[in-house]
């Protein structure tokens, strides 16, 4: 095999250079959690009763009919619809009718929660939408920042990614915690959503790029058990801190931590390779023997493999033009959007991965959501969410590291398909079978949201890894979006049909891997080209295009060719 970035991972081993990496991330993806379902215990619903004023009707001589939902007087005057008493009161007028007026103040049940942004912002009754927008602004947030952010840490780099978004991150968690009203912290629920696809999908690609072959599975699986800790640990937090403020200020406390000890990180090697920085490339890679203790070849032959590697990262993606016309600029921005979709495998791989997070989420959110129905003690039962993500990673790595990547997702899609499936022929009397079945759906749900992680970032190639999971990161919010809604929009007679629904979902996903390959033991590609498999990177459809564009401009596409960096 020809010698490239994956060569060198493999000479270096794992050692402390790849355990830190691994580590230091670890750490914020113990964090994001903590806010990522913050809704749970800072906006959570909050049995409250209607403050009523001085002049309103006192319901010691109201009575109920027996035969319809209606509410009379004493007296049996003009009857009116039953009314929910924590969001109305009643004001008897002079001809003994009841008038129903809403009310405009609450008192709230603090034996759960000290204080909560439902109770600080009276978010019941006619407001009760924003406890709910509160929870999905985050969300949108996500959906934003994955599509604006995709291709930024493709174009400067993952550590400096990485360091602005979580810096912004660190800081917006903070003062939210000093926010003096409502729409404020709907803001700042949205800029932190923004900055957590360009965080964690940075960190992801980050941890991998510096980790031989071997290793991937477990390394990036790692990473997602310390989102089940992070989980657990807030849910002890909340327990403990019952005040929402305060328990925003303790949540934001490690990313001071994470900060401190980015510090100690280096950019991605392989990164720098490809966009042509090869002494930097070249110092990290020097950096990392030192820490492992392990020899490395000489700089030259480094410096060769680098530079094939950028060679064929040139070929296939249209230089900027000096050029500075606004048709110019539109058209490089155009082309590093459309990157996805240029090529064959590259489109391939994009479409299928956009299919399976998007069901990958709608699976895992919305069962969770449907789970949350049970009434069980909020503390718990988050502390039982987090631990069902441990087994979830730790069965998925020596099971992948056996049989690939590829049909251990297919077949958690098919698991959730085959039991969420069922429901509708499961008699109303086995109620245990359908909690188990769907349980057993959301855990293999989980499994295979954390494994489409993984397979995606060895399918996409380095120079677009980023842009081409953020893309996807996008189609995920996009199912944690809907998911409640296919909830809440079925029919509460027949609850059944949001499984189906979830199940078809799956099904689809499982079906959607197919034209894929397996990528378990095999090199991470660099390039399009190199994905594409192109002999000679300069016969590739991206140059192709590049010179008609430049034969149309009267420019010479021989000139352009001498241009391309040549292995020493």
């Amino acid at each position: 095999m020809e010698d490239d970035s994956d060569t060198l991972l493999t000479k270096l081993g794992t050692g402390k250079w790849t355990i830190i990496y691994c580590l230091v991330l670890s750490i914020w993806f113990f964090i994001l959690p903590m806010h990522t379902m913050a809704g749970a215990f800072m906006a959570p619903f909050v049995e409250h009763t209607c403050r009523q004023p001085p002049d309103a009707y006192m319901a010691t001589t109201t009575t109920y009919t027996l035969d319809s939902n209606y509410t009379t007087n004493s007296n049996g005057s003009l009857p009116l619809p039953n009314f929910d008493a924590s969001c109305n009161y009643l004001v008897e007028e002079s001809d003994g009718r009841l008038v129903e007026e809403p009310c405009t103040d609450w008192d709230f049940d603090n034996s759960t929660f000290t204080s909560t942004v439902t109770s600080e912002f009276q978010l019941v009754c006619g407001r009760k939408y924003l406890r709910a927008t509160y929870q999905s602004m985050y969300m949108i947030g996500m959906l934003v920042g994955a599509g604006s952010t995709a291709f930024f840490a493709d174009r400067f780099g993952r550590w400096l990614m990485i360091a602005i978004s979580t810096v912004i991150y660190t800081v917006i968690a903070f003062v939210t915690a000093w926010l003096p009203n409502f729409p404020s912290i709907l803001a700042a629920r949205f800029l932190l959503g923004t900055m957590h696809p360009a965080s964690l999908m940075a960190g992801f690609i980050l941890v991998l790029e510096v980790t031989e072959m071997k290793m991937r599975s477990l390394t990036g699986l790692m990473l997602f058990t310390s989102w089940g800790i992070g989980t657990i640990m807030f849910s002890g937090m909340a327990y403990l801190v019952r005040a929402w403020r305060w328990l925003q200020l303790v949540a934001s406390l490690p990313g001071l931590l994470f900060i401190f000890l980015l510090c100690i990180l280096g950019e991605s090697p392989r990164w720098l390779a490809v966009v042509g920085q090869h002494q930097r490339a070249l110092k990290e890679y020097k950096r990392a023997a030192a820490w492992n203790k392990v020899t490395l070849p000489p700089d030259h032959e480094i410096l060769e493999i680098m530079l094939r590697v950028q060679q064929q990262a040139v070929s296939t993606r249209k230089p900027y033009s000096s050029n500075k016309s606004l048709k110019s600029i539109v058209r490089n921005i155009l082309h590093d959007f459309t990157v996805l979709i240029r090529t064959s495998k590259v489109r391939l791989v994009t479409l299928v991965m956009c299919v399976d997070y998007l069901v990958g989420a709608m699976l895992f959110f919305g069962l969770t959501l449907g789970a949350s129905a049970l009434g069980v003690d909020p503390f718990l039962y988050m502390a039982i969410s987090g631990i069902m993500e441990l087994p979830s990673t730790t069965i998925l790595i020596p099971i992948t590291n056996y049989f690939g990547r590829k049909k251990v997702l297919f077949i958690n899609y098919g698991i959730s398909a085959v039991v969420l499936l069922t429901q509708p022929f499961i008699s109303n009397d086995l109620k245990w079978l359908s909690v188990t079945l769907v349980m057993i759906g959301k855990f293999a749900s989980a499994n295979a949201f954390n494994l489409v992680f993984l397979y995606s970032l060895e399918l996409f190639p380095t120079e677009i890894r980023s842009q081409g999971m953020n893309v996807a990161m996008a189609a995920s919010r996009v199912g944690g979006i809907i998911a409640p809604y296919l909830i809440n929009a079925v029919d509460s007679t027949y609850p059944w049909i949001s499984s189906v629904l979830f199940g078809a979902g799956a099904a689809v996903a499982g079906l959607a891997l197919l034209p894929l390959w397996e990528t378990i033991n095999t090199r991470l590609p660099d390039t399009v080209a190199d994905l594409e498999g192109f002999t000679d990177p300069l016969q590739s459809p991206a140059v192709e295009e590049e010179e008609k564009l430049q034969a149309s401009s009267g420019e010479d596409p021989e000139n352009k060719k001498s241009n391309l960096p040549t292995p020493c």
